[in-house]
């Protein structure tokens, strides 16, 4: 069972610094608690006590709390008043709306509570008794007000006029409601023995579908293992189904058999979901074969251009703004460029076709725009669009110009003298690049362009 700890309750005391020996009020509601302990020795200045939307089945450890004020263990499964008259003085407040008190006569031991002035009951089995407000009202004298209606003086004589008659009616009615209450308890034990013989054949019934015969068989048919989750799938969608289709009394075992079921479906998908993490196949970079493939784990935007002039491929890669460069790994080969990004977090891989030479790769960032570029000068040249400098040697063009002719691509040849279209290559020239750097890191060369205007003076000093 889930019980109070101390983590959780120091959790719960942010408002006071995280102390809890001077804690004076706690709210411990909706964490599936199913026993009281500790409170009493940990928090023994507690003044208010929220414990509602619990599974708490008995109110125990806190006659020790002589300052509680207001305890509320609303939405409970408690059935009984007990142990509240021995230690708790200051007692001025208690709600237990919505649990399962039919034993009325326990509220008999709040006698002694004498600054009891609010008691709520409305939502137990005990209100629908014949005579409930007035057997309450004749017992406790200091109530102010039962189920947030005022407790006046004329009531409380025509209650006590009463009171006899009405206890005996009350008692009546509890032993009638504690033979219901023990066929309730066999009908939910009967209930709890056959999901438990159920889920046992299940269990044995897995097994068998798991002995190696049938693993082989699963391996060798993949198509019949989905068919069969499929089928489980199923069997589990008509299990929740009928689960909560059958109807089924409103009491502290129900109110736990569901609390239980619901928490075992939550810890199954989880281990399912684990189980499919643990099964997932690690990422293929390379093949068999030799052959790099392309990885954008971390969906990074990139681009890559071909400088063709100047021999080069330039990779732009927008990595993350505030990302330490140091986290940044760049691995440039002769077939394929790869770069980690935070460790084995990120992994960014692209090949190439072309061969590249990694020994004069350089990789830079742009801090401003968050901005990685690989500048990556390929091995292969082509010489269609690339002038070849006048200081090179005549064999080396002789080299060159074989190279370019294995590569080169036949094109079909039009006699310029039968047509009069305009040559399109020609309209715009081509521009000269300055320097043999990349384009992106090379500084423009600035010409100063001189125009003579009228009636201008050059004045130095301006």
């Amino acid at each position: 069972f889930l019980s109070v700890t101390e983590d959780l309750v120091r959790r719960r005391a942010e408002h006071n610094n995280c102390e809890i020996f001077s804690l004076e009020e706690i709210s411990l509601h909706q964490q599936e608690i199913e026993k009281i302990e500790y409170l009493d020795k940990w928090c023994r200045d507690l003044k208010i006590l929220y414990l509602q939307n619990n599974l708490i089945p008995k109110i125990e450890n806190v006659s020790k709390l002589k300052k509680l004020e207001y305890l509320n263990v609303a939405l409970n499964n408690i059935e009984r008043i007990e142990n509240l008259e021995a230690g708790c003085e200051e007692l001025k407040k208690l709600d237990l709306t919505a649990n399962f008190i039919g034993e009325l006569s326990s509220i008999e031991s709040l006698k002694y509570n004498i600054h009891l002035k609010e008691l709520f009951l409305v939502g137990n089995p005990c209100t629908e008794f014949e005579g409930y407000r007035q057997f309450v009202v004749a017992t406790l004298h200091q109530l102010k007000y039962l189920d947030s209606i005022e407790i006046k003086h004329s009531e409380k004589i025509q209650a006590l006029q009463n009171y006899s008659e009405v206890k005996q009616k009350i008692r009546e009615q509890e032993q009638t409601y504690f033979l219901r209450r023990a066929r309730e308890k066999e009908e939910a034990q009967r209930r709890m023995q056959e999901r438990k013989d159920k889920k046992q054949k299940q269990m044995e019934s897995k097994l068998g579908f798991d002995s190696p015969d049938s693993l082989q068989k699963k391996e060798n048919h993949q198509s019949e293992g989905e068919r069969e989750e499929t089928q489980r799938t199923d069997e589990d969608d008509e299990e929740d189904r009928r689960f909560w289709e059958e109807p089924t009394p409103y009491t502290p075992e129900s109110r736990l058999e569901t609390h239980r079921y619901i928490e075992e479906k939550r810890r199954a998908k989880d281990n399912t979901r684990e189980t499919k993490k643990r099964e997932k196949p690690l990422q293929t970079l390379v093949t068999a074969e030799g052959k790099v493939l392309n990885v954008n784990t971390p969906k990074l935007h990139f681009s890559l251009k071909d400088d063709e002039e100047n021999n080069q491929i330039v990779l732009d890669l927008a990595v993350y703004r505030h990302l330490d460069t140091s986290l940044l790994d760049v691995d440039i080969q002769p077939t394929y460029i790869r770069v980690l990004v935070k460790g084995k977090k990120g992994d960014f891989k692209f090949a190439r076709l072309l061969e590249q030479t990694p020994f004069k790769s350089i990789a830079l960032r742009n801090s401003q725009l968050n901005e990685l570029f690989g500048i990556v000068p390929a091995k292969e040249i082509i010489l269609a669009k690339q002038k070849v400098s006048a200081s090179i040697k005549h064999s080396d063009c002789n080299a060159l110009q074989k190279n370019a002719r294995s590569i080169q691509v036949e094109k079909l040849e039009v006699d310029p003298s039968k047509y009069s279209f305009p040559d399109v290559t020609k309209i715009i020239q081509e521009k000269e690049r300055i320097g043999q750097g990349p384009i992106k890191l090379q500084r423009e060369k600035i010409t100063d362009t001189k125009k003579s205007y009228v009636n201008f003076e050059n004045n130095e000093d301006v």
